[in-house]
C-alpha cells in the first residue's frame, strides 16, 4: 500500500523513482504553481516529531531561493531553525508534492518574518489519486471515534484524510500505540456526505508533538483496511467539495 512510505526518510526506492523531478526549472515551476494557488504546506522536522503549517511566498530560480511563511508558534519556529532537515508536503491539482531542504534561515521578507531555504535538488510528484491528502478544515474539524482503545471509547482529531488513509492526533503517549496495530470499526462523520466506517492500521507514529497546552501527544498515520468502495467515494466527494470551497475563498475556480 502506498501509505506505507516512510515520510521521514529520503524518497527513494525504485517504486518512487519515476515520480522524482530533478530539473531545476521544472522544480521551480511546480513550486511557483503551488505558491500561486496558495496551497497549504506542512513542514516536518525533528524526525517528524514536530511540524508547522505554512505557505510558499517566493520561488526564485536564479537566486536558488525558496521562501515560506514562519509558523504561528515561536518555540516551534526556533526548533525548525535548529533542524538540519525539513520535509515539506503539499499538493497541487490533487497531486502530492514532497521535497526536503537541509536547513532554514530566518529573514525579513517584504516586512514580514519568513524562512529562506535553497531550492530542493529533487521533488517527489505523486500523480495517484490515493496520495492526495486533504488537511482537515479548522472551522469544521473532523473526529474519528474508535469504539475500543485501551478498553474504552476514544475520540481522535483528524489531521488529514485521503481515500487511502487518515492522520489522527491526540493519542496519549502512555497509551503505547504501535505501528501495525489495527483499530476496529472506526467512524468518521463527513459533513454533507455520511459516516465512514472502517478498520484502521497504524502505519507510522510521530511522538511528543507539542500542543499549545504543552502536553505531549502522539500523531498516527493510519491506512484504511478493507474500506467499502461506497465509503471511499464518500471521502472523495468530501475532498472535492472542501477543496472547491477553499479555492472559491481564495478567488480561484
Amino acid at each position: 500500500m502506498p501509505e506505507r512510505q516512510n515520510l521521514f526518510q529520503d524518497v527513494p526506492s525504485d517504486e518512487y523513482a519515476k515520480y522524482l523531478v530533478h530539473s531545476r526549472q521544472e522544480i521551480a515551476q511546480i513550486l511557483r504553481q503551488v505558491m500561486q494557488q496558495n496551497e497549504l504546506v506542512t513542514a516536518y522536522f525533528n524526525q517528524g516529531k514536530e511540524f508547522f503549517l505554512t505557505t510558499l511566498v517566493d520561488v526564485h530560480l536564479d537566486l536558488d531561493r525558496l521562501v515560506v511563511d514562519c509558523g504561528t508558534d515561536a518555540e516551534t519556529n526556533r526548533h525548525a531553525l535548529a533542524s538540519n532537515k525539513i520535509i515539506f508536503v503539499t499538493s497541487h491539482n490533487r497531486i502530492k508534492i514532497q521535497f526536503s531542504t537541509t536547513s532554514l534561515e530566518y529573514i525579513d521578507f517584504k516586512g514580514h518574518p519568513a524562512f529562506r531555504a535553497a531550492l530542493p535538488t529533487s521533488l517527489l510528484k505523486l500523480q495517484r489519486r490515493e496520495y492526495y491528502r486533504l488537511v482537515a478544515p479548522i472551522r469544521a474539524p473532523l473526529h474519528c471515534v474508535i469504539p475500543s482503545f485501551g478498553g474504552a471509547k476514544f475520540e481522535a482529531a483528524v489531521v488529514d484524510i485521503s481515500v487511502g488513509g487518515v492522520g489522527l492526533s491526540g493519542f496519549p503517549v502512555e497509551a503505547g500505540l504501535e505501528v501495525g496495530q489495527q483499530l476496529a470499526d472506526c467512524r468518521i462523520a463527513l459533513p454533507e456526505q455520511g459516516m465512514v466506517v472502517s478498520a484502521l492500521e497504524v502505519r507510522n507514529l510521530q511522538q511528543h508533538i507539542p500542543l499549545r497546552s504543552g502536553l505531549p501527544v502522539v500523531r498516527a498515520g493510519c491506512g484504511f483496511v478493507n474500506i467499502p468502495a461506497a465509503h471511499q467515494a464518500m471521502i472523495q466527494r468530501y475532498i472535492i467539495r472542501i477543496d472547491r470551497e477553499r479555492r472559491a475563498l481564495l478567488g480561484g475556480s
